[in-house]
């Protein structure tokens, strides 16, 4: 199932793309919504806190009224998960992009915290200070559906409720001028996320995905999930072990090989550019990049 946060006539709700309902969405507020949504508010954290799988489970064994659907095209969608937790961001995680830029492989994850003030959602616009170099960064993302803290790898997949698409968008001369990520990865609307959550009961091998990524229809990354080095568990062990990964968090879990820097020229992004990440079965990822304003 992908599940969305949409907007309609001024209201933000959670609702469900079904795969028998075409380009129309189950409207999870809406008094005929399924039984399975009845308890539950119309807000995507609670609906994580149930389980995303267990509500998948339960709509593809339930028939649909027609009045609680909507046209996709009467919405707007938002990123998903609008205010979530931490996002755990994976640096240097991709064998092709590490052999790409002549760096030895990490002998340990790398990771860095996001803040969720930085997510915006589909077709929202990634503000950039235009004497930055701005990157790009299409990624893999899992949510978590439940506190995780010193788990291990072997448990680490039940921790997972469903899987997103992430633009890590990165200031990168920020990150070369600190010697770290805080400032650079931190900029305001440099999280784009979305369209959906997909429940990971769609998803059956993570590490066999599609990665691409297109700047005006230009292909500036095209990659697979089989080339991330540490792969999903192994982030959330090791994250878990040095803080608690909590309902809602994000992990991202690295971009291969294709980032601005590894063009000539580079590909820094610049205002008026239209940024397409897609991930293979979760959909495409849009945005419009425009000139910040100070």
């Amino acid at each position: 199932m992908r599940f969305v946060t949409f907007l309609h006539e001024g209201k933000a709700r959670a609702g469900v793309i079904h795969q028998d309902s075409g380009d129309r969405l189950i409207d999870g507020g809406h008094p005929s919504r399924p039984a399975a949504l009845q308890g539950l508010e119309p807000d995507m954290m609670a609906w994580i806190r149930f389980g995303l799988e267990r509500l998948s489970h339960e709509l593809s064994a339930t028939e649909i009224a027609p009045e609680c659907l909507l046209p996709l095209s009467a919405v707007k969608l938002l990123a998903p998960l609008r205010n979530p937790g931490k996002i755990v961001g994976a640096a240097f995680n991709y064998k092709d992009g590490l052999v790409f830029g002549k760096r030895e492989f990490p002998a340990e994850p790398v990771i860095f915290v996001k803040s969720m003030s930085t997510v915006i959602g589909p077709d929202d616009i990634i503000e950039i200070d235009t004497v930055n170099q701005v990157t790009y960064e299409a990624e893999l993302a899992v949510v978590i559906g439940r506190q995780a803290l010193k788990v291990s790898r072997d448990d680490a997949m039940d921790y997972v409720s469903g899987y997103v698409i992430f633009n890590d968008v990165s200031t990168t001369n920020y990150v070369r001028e600190d010697g770290g990520f805080v400032r650079g990865k931190n900029q305001p609307t440099s999280g784009p996320l979305g369209p959906w959550i997909r429940s990971c009961d769609d998803i059956s091998d993570p590490y066999a995905l599609a990665v691409t990524l297109d700047v005006d229809g230009r292909r500036l990354q095209d990659s697979n999930t089989s080339q991330m080095l540490y792969r999903i568990d192994e982030l959330i062990e090791y994250a878990s072990a040095r803080m608690p990964l909590d309902l809602g968090d994000i992990i991202a879990t690295g971009t291969p090989v294709g980032v601005a820097a590894n063009h000539e020229p580079p590909a820094w992004l610049m205002p008026g550019m239209r940024v397409s990440a897609r991930l293979e079965g979760l959909g495409q990822l849009n945005n419009i990049v425009a000139k910040r304003e100070l």
